[in-house]
């Protein structure tokens, strides 16, 4: 965890300091928006930002933005005033804190941000085989491919590995090639020159960087350009980097961990990735089972969250019931752990009664799960899925194609790596299509904001 505090309110910030170290963060100091600016440029990172009130929080935001550089901001200031606090979240801060700093609230802000609660929770002898593997390579530099169906907690897992490495007290730095432009990967990756393109108004140090001395999360990276994946290769071959705009060479020495949720040697045949990178990344392959594969973890999976969402939500911790566990286990679980864990806080905040019966085992849309695939529901879905077949004929495959991709993202809440997945395509494909959609004037359904830094409850409103 890395926390920069911006600000010059010396004795209530080195409290907050104190505290964040306590609960194992690495702090470094700013005092303006510029020196903030600057040290995150020069590749100390910082995974949330606890910056003075007092300054400019609109023009650190709108800066941030300008260079594609993604922390969440908490302000905090030496006066509990309520206006205070919202004028600091409608300039893009995420919450207010007042000083002097609560200890405890201080450490539930740090916890929120780290997610230190993604606890690596199994019991399945199938999952135990990876975790066995997993430990017996954590202590070496080798490279992983971590492979398995999205919500499977390939993350987790990666964050398993380099706890348990000899990198464990350096950085653990994390980049989703599927969630960033391709124009703006090899940047965030490799980092630029001020001057290398249009907007590189200073050097950036890209993630390599960051990541010296510890580890590298490449997430997705199946959704790499094929021209970025050569440079990759080069980086890892070499252990040296090229800046974007750079003329001298930069060594790094860290550690790579790759996920994907696709076949890669698949993708190999496909010609959509390198088959030399796959071998350099795939030393070791922690292939993790899909839910409905490793059954015992189902039910020690659920307890662990109704623990979770039952302290964070301030009710109750109720027992799961014989029916209920009943519900839950004989479920396929298509979104695995994420699924799951979703069910879990419905239940958690829907069940009444001294236990958490099946009533409270529900879908997204508030019917119970193991009702939801009933005869009588499978014959609506027929008879559906029947007028829509006699509602294509007449239509142009492209016509259908592009209604079919619309309706899926707007279902998936503009999820684009979600909708990928169900309709079988590559992100970068999805993108491309969405593009031709929009210019030709086509509503697409907004991206949505996965992973966003959870609220805290509002402190002195």
């Amino acid at each position: 965890m890395r926390l920069l505090i911006v600000g010059t309110l010396k004795g209530q910030l080195t409290t907050a300091t104190k505290i964040a170290m306590a609960n194992g963060a690495t702090v470094t100091h700013a005092e303006d928006n510029e020196q903030a600016m600057r040290v995150l440029r020069g590749g100390k990172g910082a995974d949330l930002l606890l910056v003075d009130v007092a300054l400019d929080i609109r023009d650190l935001v709108m800066r941030l933005e300008a260079e594609h550089i993604h922390a969440p901001i908490v302000a905090c200031g030496i006066t509990n005033d309520a206006r205070a606090a919202v004028a600091a979240i409608h300039a893009g801060a995420k919450e207010y804190i007042p000083l002097p700093p609560d200890p405890e609230l201080i450490a539930a802000v740090l916890a929120a941000v780290a997610n230190d609660s993604r606890e690596l929770v199994y019991r399945d002898e199938a999952m135990a085989k990876v975790i066995k593997l997993a430990q017996q390579i954590a202590g070496s530099d080798a490279s992983v491919m971590i492979t398995g169906e999205s919500g499977t907690g390939k993350e987790v897992l990666a964050r398993y590995v380099h706890t348990r490495s000899a990198r464990a007290k350096r950085p653990f730095i994390s980049i989703n090639c599927a969630a960033i432009p391709e124009h703006l990967l090899e940047s965030e990756l490799f980092g630029h020159e001020k001057g290398a393109f249009t907007g590189a108004i200073a050097r950036r140090i890209g993630k390599f960087e960051e990541a010296t001395g510890g580890t590298l999360l490449l997430d997705e990276i199946s959704e790499m350009d094929v021209r970025l994946q050569s440079k990759l290769l080069r980086a890892i071959q070499e252990r040296v980097i090229d800046r974007v705009g750079g003329t001298k060479p930069v060594p790094v020495d860290i550690r790579i961990i790759a996920t994907s949720n696709r076949n890669l040697v698949d993708a190999v045949r496909e010609g959509t990735f390198r088959e030399d990178l796959l071998f350099r990344l795939n030393v070791v392959n922690l292939k993790i089972p899909p839910l409905r594969e490793r059954p015992a973890d189902i039910l020690e999976l659920a307890q662990h969250f109704v623990k979770k969402y039952a302290e964070a939500n301030g009710v109750p911790m109720r027992p799961i019931s014989a029916e209920a566990r009943r519900v839950l286990s004989t479920n396929r679980w298509q979104g695995n752990v994420r699924e799951l864990e979703n069910t879990m806080h419905r239940s958690v905040l829907m069940a009444q009664g001294d236990e958490i019966g099946a009533d409270a085992i529900l879908t997204p849309d508030g019917d119970r799960l193991d009702l939801a695939k009933t005869v009588p529901a499978v014959a609506h879905a027929t008879m559906a899925a029947e007028q829509v077949t006699r509602a294509l004929v007449g239509r142009t495959v492209a016509d259908v194609e592009r209604d079919l991709i619309l309706e899926t993202l707007k279902h998936c809440l503009g999820n684009r790596t979600h909708a990928a997945n169900i309709l079988g395509i590559s992100i970068r494909t999805l993108r491309n299509k969405l593009n031709e959609y929009s210019d030709g004037g086509i509503p697409i359904t907004p991206a949505g904001t996965p992973g966003e830094y959870p609220r805290m409850p509002m402190v002195g409103a």
